[in-house]
C-alpha cells in the first residue's frame, strides 16, 4: 500500500487533503534506515559495524521513526500538491488523526488532514502599458554653499580665547572639571574631568550650561540644575542636584574656512572636488526621494489594476504585523492624533485594508518577476546580508551566521531585495514621464497611513 491522499474540501483559495500512510510503508523506510546506519554505528559491546539490526531498533527505532514521519509529512505534501497541480501560499497546517505515539511506536497508519491556501490565479496587468509621473529636482548651487557652510560650521576650530579676563559666551568652548551631588552625596556618573562644553548646544542638562556662561577662567562656581524626568537613568530621573565645577580654560571658535585647506582636511584633493561631492550626495537624495515617489505612484497603479481573492491566512498575518504595532505605539503613546479619535473597530477596519493591499501588491510583484524570471543572485544577498550585519556593529559574524543557518530569516532578508529588483524591472518597460518639482514637493510626506504604500 502507498500514500493514499484524497481531497476532502475545496473552497476559494482552501484545500483540505486527508492522507493515509500505511504502517507497513513506514516499517519499510524503518527497516530502511536501520540498514543503512547500522554498518557505521559503535557501540560498546559491539564490533565496529556489526552491531544488530534488533539493537539498533530496540535503542533508537522511535527516534528513527520520528525522522521517518517528518520526511513522510514532508513528502505527502509535495505529492498531494504536484498532484493537483497546486501553488501553495505559505506552510500547510497538519492535523494528526489517531493516536501518534502507536504510529511511532510501529503499531498504526499515519493519518493525518493536510489544510492548504493556494495562491491566487490571476493575470497580470500589461506592465509596459503603464504610465507613470516621476518628479525630480536638482540641486541648486545656492543648496550646495549652504551644505558648505554648514560642513565649515562642524569642522570649526577653538583657539583660546583672546582679551583681559574673557568671560564664557555663547558658543564658546569651555574646558571643565565637575564634580555632582545630590542631598550632598556624589553620585555615580557624576564625576568627569576635562570635559569640553559648547555653550549653547544644549547637550549638557537643561539650565546647566545658562550657569556656566559668563564665567573667567580659572573659576570655580556651582550650578543648580534638576535632572528631567525622562532622563536615561532610572535613580535620576527628576532630582535636583547640585555641580561644584571648576573651568579650567575658555576657547573661542573660528570658523573654518571654505577653501582648498577644508576639501584636504577632509581627505578630498581641492574645494573643487568638496563642492562636487556634496553636489553627488544631495542628487542621491533627491533621486532616492523621486524613486520613492515614483514607487508608490507605481504600486497605486497596480493595486488599481488587479482584483482577486487574497489568502486569508496571509491576509491575517500581514494584520497582525500591523495591529501589533499599533498597539506598541498605543501603549508608548505615539499613535497618531488622528488615529487616536477613533476606536478600536475603526483602526481594524482601515489597517485590515492596508494588510489586504499589502499582500495583493505582494502577490502581484511576485507574480510578474516570477512571469519575468526574476532572481535574486547569491551576490546579491551577500551585499544585502553584510548590509544587515554591519547594523550591528561588534556582532557581525553572529548575524551572518545566524541568516545562513535560518532559511525563514534568509527569505525575509531575500524579500526587499527581490521586490526592489522587480520594480526596477517594471521602471524599465513602462511609461515613464519626468516632470521638474520643487524640493518641498519631492520631500513633502504624504497624507496617507504609515506602511500604506509598502508591498
Amino acid at each position: 500500500m502507498s500514500i493514499e491522499i484524497v481531497q476532502k474540501s475545496g473552497e476559494g483559495l482552501s484545500r483540505v487533503f486527508g492522507v493515509v500512510v500505511a504502517q507497513d510503508i513506514l516499517a519499510q523506510k524503518l527497516n530502511a534506515k536501520i540498514a543503512e546506519i547500522s554498518p557505521k554505528m559503535q557501540l560498546k559491546g559491539f564490533r565496529p559495524g556489526k552491531v544488530p539490526a534488533a539493537h539498533v531498533r530496540k535503542m533508537y527505532g522511535k527516534g528513527l521513526m520520528q525522522e521517518i514521519v517528518e520526511e513522510t509529512l514532508a513528502e505527502s505534501q509535495k505529492q498531494a500538491l504536484d498532484e493537483a497541480k497546486l501553488r501553495p501560499a505559505g506552510s500547510p497546517d497538519i492535523r494528526f488523526e489517531g493516536d501518534i505515539s502507536k504510529v511511532l511506536a510501529g503499531e498504526a497508519d499515519l493519518a493525518f488532514e493536510l489544510a492548504v491556501e493556494l495562491m491566487p490565479e490571476f493575470e497580470p496587468t500589461d506592465i509596459s502599458a503603464i504610465s507613470l509621473v516621476r518628479p525630480v529636482y536638482e540641486p541648486t548651487d545656492a543648496e550646495i554653499d549652504e551644505s558648505l557652510t554648514s560642513i565649515a560650521d562642524e569642522n570649526k576650530v577653538y583657539e583660546k580665547k583672546g582679551g583681559k579676563a574673557p568671560k564664557a559666551a555663547e558658543g564658546d568652548l569651555v574646558v571643565i572639571n565637575f564634580v555632582g551631588r545630590i542631598d550632598g552625596e556624589a553620585f555615580e556618573g557624576g564625576t568627569a574631568e576635562d570635559v569640553e562644553l559648547v555653550i549653547g548646544q544644549g547637550r549638557f542638562i537643561p539650565g546647566f550650561e545658562d550657569q556656566v556662561k559668563g564665567a573667567k577662567a580659572g573659576a570655580d562656581i556651582v550650578v543648580k540644575v534638576t535632572f528631567p524626568e525622562d532622563y536615561q537613568a532610572e535613580n535620576l530621573k527628576g532630582k535636583p542636584a547640585e555641580f561644584e565645577v571648576h573651568v579650567k580654560e575658555i576657547r573661542a571658535a573660528k570658523d573654518a574656512s571654505i577653501d582648498d585647506e577644508l576639501a584636504k582636511k577632509l581627505g578630498l584633493d581641492d574645494l573643487a572636488t568638496l563642492r562636487q561631492a556634496v553636489k553627488d550626495q544631495l542628487a542621491r537624495q533627491y533621486a532616492s526621494a523621486s524613486r520613492f515617489k515614483l514607487k508608490r505612484a507605481l504600486l497605486d497603479a497596480l493595486d488599481e489594476r488587479h482584483t482577486f481573492d487574497l489568502p486569508p491566512r496571509m491576509v491575517e498575518s500581514e494584520f497582525q504585523v500591523i495591529w501589533n504595532q499599533v498597539e506598541a505605539e498605543k501603549a508608548s503613546g505615539q499613535l497618531s492624533e488622528e488615529d487616536k479619535a477613533k476606536t478600536d473597530e475603526q483602526l481594524r477596519g482601515e489597517y485590515r485594508k492596508i494588510a489586504e493591499r499589502r499582500v495583493r501588491l505582494g502577490l502581484v510583484l511576485a507574480e510578474i518577476g516570477r512571469r519575468n524570471d526574476v532572481q535574486v543572485t547569491e551576490q546579491e544577498m551577500n551585499g544585502a546580508l553584510i548590509a544587515e550585519a554591519r547594523r550591528y556593529p561588534g556582532q557581525e559574524r553572529e548575524v551572518i551566521e545566524f541568516y545562513r543557518q535560518n532559511a525563514q530569516a534568509a527569505a525575509q532578508l531575500r524579500a526587499p531585495v527581490y521586490e526592489e529588483k522587480v520594480v526596477d524591472l517594471i521602471f524599465s518597460k513602462a511609461k515613464i514621464e519626468d516632470q521638474p518639482t520643487t524640493k518641498e514637493e519631492l520631500l513633502a510626506d504624504d497624507d496617507l497611513p504609515d506602511g500604506y504604500s509598502e508591498a
